[in-house]
C-alpha cells in the first residue's frame, strides 16, 4: 500500500474523530461525567425542594402572626420575599439549623401566587 494513502486514511480518521467529538459535545447532548453529576445533583435538589415546599406553606398558615407577616411579605420583591420566608424560619426543615433556599424560593412563589389569586 502506498504511504500517501495510509497517511490520508489516518488523517481522515483523526479528522472524523475530532469532528464527531465537536458535534457530539456541542449539539449531540454529550456531557462529561462531572457535568452529568452536577446536573443530577441539581435535579435531585430541586425535586426535594418541590416535595418539601408544602411543609413551608403549612408553617406559614400555622403562624399566629400570619396575617401581619403575609402583609409584610407582599410588600417585598421576589428575592426579598424569599429572604423573608427564610428569616421567618418557615423554610427550615425539622432537625435542620438553617433554612433551605430552594424551599424558601418555592414557598415564596406559592405565597405570591396565593396572594395574587385572592386579590
Amino acid at each position: 500500500m502506498d504511504w500517501n494513502k495510509i497517511k490520508l486514511i489516518f488523517w481522515s480518521g483523526v479528522s472524523g474523530a475530532i469532528l464527531a467529538t465537536i458535534v457530539g459535545f456541542n449539539w449531540g447532548g454529550w456531557v462529561t461525567s462531572g457535568t452529568a453529576d452536577a446536573m443530577a445533583k441539581e435535579i435531585a435538589e430541586n425535586a426535594v425542594a418541590k416535595r418539601f415546599t408544602p411543609i413551608c406553606l403549612a408553617r406559614v398558615h400555622q403562624d399566629p402572626r400570619k396575617a401581619q407577616k403575609l402583609k409584610e411579605f407582599k410588600d417585598k420583591d421576589s428575592w426579598a420575599g424569599q429572604q423573608y420566608v427564610e428569616d421567618q424560619g418557615w423554610a427550615t426543615l425539622p432537625g435542620e439549623e438553617r433554612p433551605d433556599s430552594r424551599i424558601a424560593e418555592g414557598c415564596a412563589k406559592q405565597l405570591l401566587a396565593e396572594s395574587t389569586s385572592k386579590s
